[in-house]
């Protein structure tokens, strides 16, 4: 199984465990609703595991992938991005995003960015994440959600 198939069984089996496996140690995780991203793979872990609990009827219902990847992995024919449309719910609202996924050279996710519409349902995953966060973590953290 390629790396981006590993991810995407893994976040759709809801295994944290198997998530993590496929997760660079070096990993950034950039969002929107985040006014920094989220460096290294446990602080990555801690926020995926978050998102697992957050995220209501989540599935991925497309994928497309780069024909060729860009950038210094162009030149070594490392692997390709790779973006996961999918659906899901927060606190009941109705949301759209995208996965977009960065593979290093020896396949694993090194950047994930994930992109969430609309706006009233992005705040919402942004309060509603950010307390968990904050619970888990103790006051502030690595990255602090947007204020609103």
């Amino acid at each position: 199984m390629t790396a981006r198939g590993t991810f995407r069984k893994a976040v759709e089996a809801k295994d944290l465990a198997a998530i993590t496996s496929a997760l660079d140690p070096g990993i950034e995780f950039h969002s929107p609703v985040m006014v920094r991203p989220y460096l290294g793979r446990d602080s990555v872990t801690a926020l995926l595991g978050v998102l697992l609990e957050v995220f209501e009827d989540f599935r991925y219902t497309d994928e497309l992938v780069t024909p060729r990847p860009s950038g210094d992995l162009a030149a070594s024919g490392g692997p390709p991005a790779v973006a996961l449309i999918f659906t899901a719910r927060v606190a009941g609202k109705a949301v759209q995003g995208l996965d977009l996924l960065r593979f290093g050279d020896t396949g694993l996710v090194t950047g994930l960015t994930v992109m969430v519409r609309p706006l009233p349902a992005a705040m919402t995953l942004a309060r509603v994440v950010g307390r968990r966060m904050e619970a888990a973590e103790g006051s502030g953290g690595p990255s602090d959600p947007v204020q609103h």
